[in-house]
């Protein structure tokens, strides 16, 4: 035992003689040397078997060294990174620098932020997929205009009846093909209004194969009550009902209004031409129609080829050519010196065979090139767990579901999903979409480390929602 601690082994009357070991020291003191016990032999450690793991403490700068590749230096480096609230990286850098002498500490850093769960959810955004090629609605030629299209809603503008004043709605319908529109005035947007514009427009511009328009309720509301009509009569009755059975109905995603691009953009042409024309004036439903007519007939004007200044050439294509022979209507399209009765029908025929071989030739390959996203990514698979992107909400207050279910394309990439919230299933596009990384980071064993490997995606896999 080491003479010293006799202080602490006295009882409550310590021994304050001077001849007591305490003071004196141990007997063997008092001996020569060569008569001193001896000390037991030390094995010698080989430091080539110390555990590459273990602190390295620099006396010179008076600061402790972490080897990189350890998964004690990351929990060091994730602690700061995660006082600092995921931000603020070159503090963080510049704290722990001060503490610690960490080799490549910069690369490290960036790894933890990597693999911080909160930061990937934070920084979760959607992954867009490639533009699809365009369907076959936009391509059809030589088939009537009107037989593709595309239906939206816009407004409201204000009219004066009597002496109050009233909402109305313009009823777009736009030719997917021949890029056409037709306008009706709706008194509102219930079902029964828009009902009546569909017929309208079925009475004069004859009735189509196929309708694409958004998830709006009264779409959904229209499509039902004509498949209930189609069940309750024959087909003399829905030929007067301006409805065949052959009627296709397709509906964009919610939030999608980059696939109803070909009649979103007409919308606003048609808006920036009516504001022009009732500028802040109050008119009536009679005023209204008319200058809607008028707008109608200034969009179908409007050249969808490349305008030519040399006389030698052609005039522009529009959709007045397709619907009225000219642009303006006022050309009279053949010679009627040499107008033979008999061969009308083929003049006319071919009269719209030059104008369908002009839209193949001149306008056509124009749609042919993408604009914008134009790399294949990952698609999205059942299961995935998804930030909803809202643009009318923060975003800490998105929803968090799992994909329940997915439409996959021709070319294999998926542009819409069902996703499973706590409010219920929404069907979204994949562009508002963003897959959350929930997967615990795949570590690779490395046994000079010594460190159990770490573990913690089942745990992130379950908190994730909640985060």
């Amino acid at each position: 035992m080491n003479v010293a601690d006799k202080a602490t082994k006295w009882n409550s009357d310590p021994n304050w003689d001077s001849s007591d070991e305490w003071f004196k020291g141990p007997a063997f003191l008092h001996k020569n040397q060569s008569e001193w016990p001896q000390m037991p032999q030390i094995e010698t450690i080989d430091r080539s078997e110390y555990r590459p793991y273990l602190l390295q403490i620099n006396a010179i700068e008076n600061s402790c060294k972490l080897i990189e590749t350890h998964c004690i230096t990351s929990l060091v480096v994730d602690d700061y990174h995660r006082k600092y609230h995921h931000l603020n990286h070159e503090t963080a850098l510049n704290e722990i620098r001060q503490k610690f002498h960490i080799s490549e500490l910069r690369v490290l850093l960036k790894s933890v932020r990597r693999d911080c769960q909160a930061c990937k959810i934070q920084n979760a955004r959607p992954q867009v997929p490639e533009m699809a090629n365009l369907p076959k609605a936009r391509l059809s030629a030589f088939c009537r205009p009107f037989t593709f299209v595309g239906v939206d809603f816009f407004g409201p503008i204000i009219v004066t009846v009597g002496r109050r004043n009233e909402k109305r709605w313009g009823a777009l319908f736009t030719c997917l093909t021949i890029r056409a529109v037709h306008v009706e005035i709706a008194h509102s947007l219930t079902t029964d209004s828009f009902i009546m514009c569909l017929r309208n427009f079925m009475a004069r511009r004859g009735t189509p194969l196929e309708i694409y328009s958004d998830n709006g309720t009264n779409f959904r509301g229209a499509e039902k009550v004509l498949k209930e009509e189609l069940k309750q009569v024959d087909l003399g009755r829905v030929a007067d009902e301006f409805v065949i059975a052959e009627l296709k109905w397709n509906f964009n995603p919610p939030t999608t209004p980059h696939m109803g691009g070909a009649w979103e953009r007409l919308v606003r042409s048609i808006k920036t031409v009516l504001y022009k024309i009732l500028s802040s004036r109050k008119v009536g439903d009679e005023s209204l129609r008319c200058a809607l007519i008028e707008v109608e007939n200034i969009i179908n004007s409007r050249p969808l080829t490349f305008v030519s200044l040399d006389v030698t050439d052609d005039e522009a294509l529009t959709p007045n050519h397709f619907l009225l022979g000219s642009s303006n209507g006022l050309k009279i399209p053949c010679d009627p010196v040499n107008l033979d009765l008999r061969k009308s029908w083929k003049q006319s025929q071919m009269l719209a065979d030059i104008f369908w071989k002009k839209w193949v030739k001149a306008f056509l390959p124009t749609l042919n090139k993408r604009s914008k996203w134009f790399i294949k990514t990952k698609p999205i698979t059942k299961g995935d767990l998804v930030i909803i992107v809202d643009n009318d909400l923060p975003r800490n207050c998105w929803p968090k579901g799992r994909v329940v279910d997915v439409v996959t394309a021709k070319d294999g990439q998926v542009r819409r999903a069902k996703v499973q919230t706590e409010h219920g299933v929404y069907e979204r596009p994949s562009v508002k979409l963003a897959v959350l990384d929930i997967a615990g980071r795949e570590q690779e064993s490395k046994p000079d480390t010594g460190c159990s490997q770490l573990t913690g995606g089942g745990m992130l896999a379950t908190s994730a929602l909640s985060q």
